[in-house]
C-alpha cells in the first residue's frame, strides 16, 4: 500500500519548524535540571507548536482557517525567540549558541511570513 504524503510534508517553512525542535531537544539536557518544569517544558511546547499548527493548519479546508494556524505558529516563534533570549540573559547558553538559535528561528519566520503572505492574497481573491 502507498503512503499518502500529508500536505505540510511538502511545506520548507514545516521542515524548517521540525529542525528547530530537534535544537531545541538538543538543547535541553543542558540547561539546569531545576528548570525542567519551567524554562525546558516551555521551550519543548513552544518549539513543537509551531510545527503542529502548520500541520494542522495544511490540513484545513480552507485558506482562512490555514492563515489562522499559521498565525497561531507565529506568536509560538515568538514565543521561542523570548524564551531564547531568557536563557542567554541568566547565562545558561553561550552567544555562539544563542545566535544559532535567533538563525533558525528567523529562517523559519520568513518561511512563515511568506506562505502566510500567499495565502492572504488567495482569502483576497
Amino acid at each position: 500500500m502507498e503512503k499518502k504524503v500529508r500536505p505540510h510534508k511538502n511545506l520548507e517553512v514545516w521542515k524548517e519548524s521540525i529542525q528547530l525542535i530537534k535544537m531545541i531537544y538538543r538543547l535541553c539536557p543542558d540547561l539546569p535540571s531545576d528548570e525542567k518544569f519551567g524554562l525546558i517544558s516551555q521551550m519543548k511546547r513552544a518549539s513543537v507548536s509551531v510545527s503542529l499548527n502548520i500541520s494542522e493548519g495544511a490540513a484545513r479546508r480552507s485558506d482562512k482557517e490555514f492563515h489562522q494556524f499559521l498565525t497561531i505558529s507565529s506568536g509560538s516563534l515568538s514565543e521561542l525567540d523570548t524564551l531564547i533570549e531568557v536563557v542567554l540573559e541568566l547565562g545558561f547558553i553561550d552567544i555562539k549558541i544563542y545566535e544559532d538559535f535567533i538563525r533558525q528561528i528567523n529562517k523559519v519566520t520568513a518561511l512563515l511570513n511568506g506562505l502566510m503572505r500567499i495565502i492572504a492574497l488567495k482569502i483576497r481573491k
